[in-house]
């Protein structure tokens, strides 16, 4: 993540000339949530045994001020479901660091909107994956669209930074452009579009995923749609598993018009950190909790887990010589690195090879060549886990066999009642 946010206005991080310090921190206060999507990482739902409690909660939000932490991010699950949401909330604000949220939105009524203002949250993303029909069948439940929308509504007229972010896929793709009409109608200020990863139950349904040669059409795409939202008003940004390094990188990655900004690699454990509801810290919210968690709050203290030679800081001392297979030679190597870690890891089993890239998407078209994704093994069926894929590589203008099966075959729409939220 090179950039961050300042008084609601991001601000560029300088990557490579200061110390690595957990500038924009990812905290899932709890794994309990209202939704059961399709495509969600941590496979939320039910509580994680042994969640910190408000207590500890409130603890840690001041170890995170005292590393200086300049944002958190609030997710789960949904974090509203957790008992001391709001007291979190608080005791950031207090010590100077920026509170915001990612949320599905289901549970935001008027009156928590008006009590998470009053606490100090600055703004919040709700997700929105699609238009309605889509949407709700990504997100498993009739009624899920219209809840985020609505809660869209609360949240501006509490007067909190409304944002929202959409993970995009072969079943969603085709709604980008008339979605962004209606986030813009809405009045969001920002809007992150990121790739799905086979992570988590996404990984249980890989006719979702994007193959490699699908950048070709979406990336461009994209870009084109950013310069639009840049005319009304809305800074639309990449998430950092969307690119890298094709005609349109400067487009993707710049605040401003004009500017040549481009991805600097992977940041998770470097400026970035992600906490689990149960304590365990990694380097970014995304990463698979089997191989990179570096330590749990309960046990050291987080300035000593983060200065620890561990798994959460794997990255700091990443180079090229790290990178493997096509990442390994191409023209980019050294600012990307390999582009996103845990997408990589999600596909291949390891990070430093990302199939997932725009550049490498498009040398291969140029040979009349392109990859695909072949599952190799499954996942097993824990949060932030993934299976692993065997790439193939083959003629560009080759028959799609993963097309056979339509994408929305694998998404059940199911109907639950509104947990109460806290």
């Amino acid at each position: 993540m090179s950039a961050a946010r300042e008084g609601g206005h991001r601000r560029r991080l300088d990557v490579a000339g200061q110390d690595f310090f957990p500038a924009y921190v990812v905290w899932e206060l709890t794994l309990r949530c209202d939704h059961a999507c399709t495509h969600c990482g941590s496979r939320a739902g039910v509580a994680r045994d042994d969640e910190l409690t408000t207590e500890e909660a409130v603890r840690v939000a001041g170890e995170l001020a005292d590393l200086g932490a300049r944002e958190v991010v609030l997710i789960g699950g949904e974090a509203y479901l957790h008992d001391g949401f709001l007291d979190v909330v608080r005791a950031l604000r207090a010590r100077g660091v920026t509170p915001a949220m990612t949320t599905g939105g289901r549970g935001i009524t008027a009156e928590l909107a008006r009590a998470m203002a009053e606490a100090g949250v600055s703004h919040v993303s709700v997700s929105i994956d699609g238009l309605e029909p889509t949407h709700d069948r990504m997100r498993n439940l009739r009624g899920s669209f219209a809840a985020g929308m609505a809660a869209l509504e609360h949240l501006r007229a509490a007067g909190i930074k409304i944002a929202s972010n959409i993970n995009l896929n072969r079943l969603n793709h085709r709604d980008l452009e008339p979605l962004y009409e209606v986030l813009r109608a809405r009045g969001v200020t920002s809007w992150q579009v990121q790739l799905t990863s086979p992570l988590g139950r996404a990984a249980d349904r890989v006719e979702l995923i994007f193959q490699p040669w699908d950048l070709l059409d979406v990336v461009p795409r994209i870009a084109a749609l950013k310069a639009r939202a840049r005319a009304d008003g809305v800074l639309l940004m990449p998430g950092n598993n969307l690119g890298y390094f094709g005609p349109e990188e400067a487009t993707l990655r710049s605040l401003r018009a004009g500017d040549r900004d481009h991805w600097r690699g992977c940041q998770a454990g470097k400026f970035v950190m992600g906490i689990e509801s149960d304590g365990a810290v990694k380097g970014c919210p995304s990463l698979q909790t089997s191989h990179y968690v570096g330590g749990n709050v309960r046990q050291r203290p987080l300035a000593e887990l983060w200065r620890a030679e561990s798994p959460l800081g794997f990255n700091r001392a990443r180079t090229v010589q790290d990178l493997w297979g096509f990442c390994r030679t191409c023209d980019f190597a050294d600012p990307c690195l390999g582009g996103c870690s845990f997408t990589a890891h999600a596909i291949l089993g390891r990070p430093g090879n990302n199939p997932y890239c725009h550049y490498r998407a498009r040398t291969l078209a140029k040979q009349g060549l392109r990859e695909r994704l072949v599952p190799a093994a499954a996942a097993p069926g824990t949060p932030f886990d993934n299976g692993t894929f065997d790439l193939v590589v083959e003629p560009l203008d080759a028959a799609d066999p993963t097309a056979a099966r339509a994408p929305d075959e694998l998404v059940q729409i199911t109907r639950r009642p509104l947990r109460q939220a806290r």
